[in-house]
């Protein structure tokens, strides 16, 4: 029978979620309820399979040490971290095909925490009163599904009633799904490739996917948008990757500079991590990007700035930019326990940067140059200068091809990686 996981502060929510798990068994699904609350519940309050003193004793601490403290931001991220650690080992056991949470901010912060760390493709389900506003904190790179609650969750109403009524049924719609699907045999996919890419560099990225796809892989191609290249380090880490195709490193700009697609300071890290072959270019690495043209911050004013349509600015990266972007890059890589190579256009970066184009800056890109090559001296990392634009198709061939070879050297060396 599929389970689905209740994940509940029941100090202030039992009652919700004992409704919510009367409603689970009727669509036919197992329920374990996990208590993260931290104050004692009411009397009569449903208790939880896993109560919240199991969850405190997970992460290292006795639930009345944490009510006497007094710090309900130390008590809640205590009881996020037992959570986690108690889902992941649900997971593990086979005893979980699906999480459900209801909850304001705290018990949000709880859950998503929790169904971050779970791999994607398990169901995760998180009606949330602050599902209205900016989620990304909570989704983060993770496949959540998060629901509006419209009203507080407090107490089973007409209109609570529908929408957690829906928000169970879609957790044990899924929860049964991916049940069944792990009990099926499948046949062996092609292996995946994650791709990087941008409109400024589609051209290379979809000759390098073309050629892939012809040497037997399924490319993943994911949007350089921060969230994307988030998504690419998660499942790069994860173990779903045979390889990365890692053509579009813009990102690395917007986290240097101040822009606002950065994918955090730990991009262009989980690959090499994990041993998985990777091939890396600079593609982007011209531009920094903004929003409409009136929120390029003050301190820009003077800078090389490209419209690229009503919502997007970008602004040129100078030569001093270039050199951190460089080295931050040569570093991140030297460090890599897989094959890793990085193949650095002499052309030109983007779409835009091509002789004649508005932010063509030879002298910046050879400042970027140098300093990869001081960061990366000494290291197993294969650099190699092509005389190419990264949009030549010849480029992305070449970039498929190279990443081809690392994997198939990797497979003959170790076969059972």
């Amino acid at each position: 029978m599929a389970t689905v996981v209740l994940v509940g502060t029941l100090d202030t929510k039992g009652a919700e979620y004992e409704w919510l798990a009367a409603r689970l068994r009727e669509a036919g699904c197992d329920v374990v309820l996990v208590d993260a609350g931290v104050m004692p519940s009411p009397a009569g309050t449903v208790a939880g399979d896993i109560d919240a003193a199991a969850v405190a004793r997970r992460a290292g601490h006795g639930l009345e040490a944490l009510r006497a403290g007094g710090d309900r931001g130390a008590a809640v991220s205590a009881m996020a971290d037992g959570v986690e650690q108690i889902v992941g080992d649900l997971h593990r056991e086979g005893q979980l095909h699906a999480v459900l949470a209801v909850a304001g901010s705290g018990g949000s912060f709880i859950a998503a925490r929790a169904m971050q760390a779970l791999p994607i493709g398990v169901p995760k389900v998180l009606v949330s009163t602050m599902a209205a506003g900016d989620v990304s904190p909570y989704v983060g790179s993770s496949d959540i599904t998060m629901m509006y609650s419209v009203v507080d969750v407090a107490g089973i109403n007409s209109v609570s009633s529908q929408i957690m009524g829906n928000a169970v049924a879609a957790a044990a719609g899924m929860a049964i799904h991916h049940e069944r699907s792990l009990n099926e045999s499948r046949p062996q996919g092609r292996p995946l490739i994650g791709a990087s890419m941008f409109g400024v560099t589609t051209p290379a990225v979809d000759a390098a996917r073309r050629r892939l796809d012809e040497l037997g892989y399924e490319v993943l191609v994911f949007h350089a948008t921060g969230a994307g290249g988030r998504a690419l380090e998660k499942l790069a880490s994860g173990g779903f990757l045979a390889g990365v195709l890692d053509l579009t490193t813009t990102e690395l700009a917007d986290e240097l500079v101040g822009g606002v697609l950065s994918a955090g300071p730990d991009r262009l890290t989980a690959a090499g991590r994990a041993g998985v072959p990777q091939v890396v270019a600079p593609g982007a690495l011209d531009m920094v990007n903004f929003g409409p043209v009136d929120t390029v911050p003050e301190r820009f004013a003077d800078r090389r700035l490209l419209v690229h349509n009503p919502t997007v600015t970008l602004m040129r990266t100078t030569a001093e930019e270039m050199t951190g972007l460089g080295a931050s890059m040569g570093h991140k890589l030297a460090s890599a326990h897989g094959p890793t190579a990085v193949l650095w256009p002499l052309g030109g970066f983007s779409a835009v940067d091509a002789r004649g184009g508005p932010f063509h800056d030879p002298e910046a890109d050879a400042a970027g140059l140098a300093a990869l090559r001081a960061a990366l001296r000494g290291s197993a990392v294969d650099l190699r200068e092509i005389g190419a634009h990264l949009n030549d198709m010849s480029f992305g061939v070449a970039a498929a091809d190279h990443l081809h070879q690392l994997i198939s050297t990797q497979e003959r060396s170790h076969p059972n990686v």
